[in-house]
């Protein structure tokens, strides 16, 4: 019995790592999302310090202007350096701010 739980117990640890990375980045997205919306709506706004919170999380961004719309694109890595995409995230709002 020692023996199959020797070799049963590596596989247990790769996959329960596995799972909480894989549950981390879902978290992160839904974070980066709700702040990159945020960051629109405060840019619509004309607040030129929204994208400080995007900067708190280690997120990048990128904004454009365009057609009376302001666009926040975020890109940001996954917690537990899992090889795994960088969680991206988009949002629009009115730009009213100009």
């Amino acid at each position: 019995m020692t023996a199959e739980f020797a070799v049963a117990l590596p596989a247990i640890v790769v996959m329960l790592a596995l799972g909480a990375g894989i549950l981390g980045a879902f978290a992160t997205a839904v974070h980066v999302q709700q702040v990159t919306a945020e960051a629109a709506r405060l840019l619509g706004r004309g607040d030129a310090l929204a994208l400080s919170r995007l900067a708190e999380i280690g997120a990048t961004a990128s904004v454009d202007h365009g057609d009376g719309v302001v666009c926040v694109r975020a890109a940001a890595p996954v917690p537990l350096e899992l090889p795994l995409p960088a969680v991206t995230a988009r949002a629009c709002a009115l730009d009213g701010g100009r």
